[in-house]
C-alpha cells in the first residue's frame, strides 16, 4: 500500500461529516487509510496504541472506530471490550483490520459486538465501503412505533421501535446486530434463509465472510435456546441455511 496520489475514495455518508478513530499502530497503514477516508468526507483521528486509542475515543467521540488487532499497549481486543463498555448510549460501531492468521481473534472480535472485520492487506477503498455500510445501519432511524409492530413467538418478544427484546419476562442483551437478525427471523417465520441471504438482507452487504453470519447466529442462539447445543428456535437445514421455528418444535441442528 502507498500514501502516494491515491484515487478517489467513496463518499462518505449524507448529513455532517462523520468522526472515525482510526487505530493503527504501523504508520503507512494509518496514513493510507486516513487518506482516503479524508477524501471521503469523514473526520479522522489516528491512535498508534491501546491505551491512547481509548483516551482519543472519550475526547473525540468517534461515530465509529476502524480497530488494528495487534497494537502495543493492550491489544484491540481488550480495546473493543472496553468501549463496549463505555458510556451509556449506543456502543460505537468498531471495523476491525486483522491478519489472516488471526481466524480466532477474528471470531473473538464478532463475538465481542465488533461490526464487522477486513482482512490484510485490505483495499482502502473497499474499507471505506465497509466503513459506509457500517454507519449507514448504525444511524438507520427506527421506525416509528406504528408501523412497527411488537413481534410474538412463544414467550420471545422483539419490540423493533424500542429494540428491545425478552423471553419469558426476561431482558435479552443483545448486540445490535443480534437484535436485528432475531427481529428479521421474526418476521420471516418458517422460511429458510442461506448465509449470503441473511449478510445481504440483514447486515446490508453485498459482499463480505460468511462466518460472520455464523457467529451471530451461533450468539444468538446462545440468548434464546434452552439449549444452545441443540437449537429449536433457529434451527440449521443443511445444505440451504438457518430456518426460524416459532413453535420450537423444529429439528435439531
Amino acid at each position: 500500500m502507498s500514501a502516494a496520489s491515491p484515487p478517489p475514495a467513496p463518499v462518505a455518508p449524507h448529513g455532517p461529516p462523520r468522526r472515525v478513530l482510526v487505530v493503527e499502530d504501523d504508520p503507512t497503514v494509518a496514513e493510507v487509510v486516513t487518506g482516503y477516508l479524508s477524501r471521503a468526507g469523514y473526520v479522522t483521528e489516528h491512535a498508534a496504541d491501546g491505551f491512547a486509542a481509548l483516551d482519543r475515543a472519550a475526547a473525540f467521540r468517534p461515530h465509529l472506530v476502524v480497530l488494528d488487532l495487534m497494537l502495543p499497549g493492550i491489544d484491540g481486543l481488550e480495546v473493543c471490550r472496553r468501549l463496549r463498555r463505555a458510556g451509556d448510549g449506543p456502543a460505537v460501531p468498531v471495523v476491525m483490520l486483522t491478519a489472516r492468521g488471526e481466524e480466532a481473534d477474528r471470531i473473538l472480535g464478532l463475538e465481542l459486538g465488533a461490526d464487522d472485520y477486513v482482512t490484510k492487506p485490505f483495499s482502502p477503498r473497499e474499507l471505506v465501503l465497509r466503513i459506509g455500510s457500517v454507519l449507514r445501519r448504525a444511524e438507520a432511524a427506527p421506525p416509528a412505533a406504528g408501523h412497527a409492530p411488537v413481534l410474538r413467538a412463544g414467550d420471545l418478544t422483539a419490540d423493533p421501535a424500542a429494540r428491545r427484546a425478552d423471553r419469558a419476562g426476561r431482558d435479552l442483551s443483545l448486540t445490535a446486530r443480534e437484535f436485528d437478525l432475531l427481529v428479521f427471523l421474526l418476521r420471516n417465520p418458517g422460511r429458510v434463509f442461506s448465509r449470503e441471504e441473511l449478510l445481504h438482507r440483514v447486515w446490508g452487504w453485498e459482499f463480505g465472510d460468511l462466518s460472520t453470519v455464523t457467529v451471530h447466529v451461533r450468539r444468538l442462539r446462545e440468548k434464546i435456546e434452552d439449549d444452545p447445543a441443540a437449537p429449536l428456535l433457529v434451527t440449521t437445514v443443511w445444505g440451504a441455511g438457518y430456518r426460524f421455528d416459532p413453535a420450537g418444535d423444529g429439528p435439531q441442528a
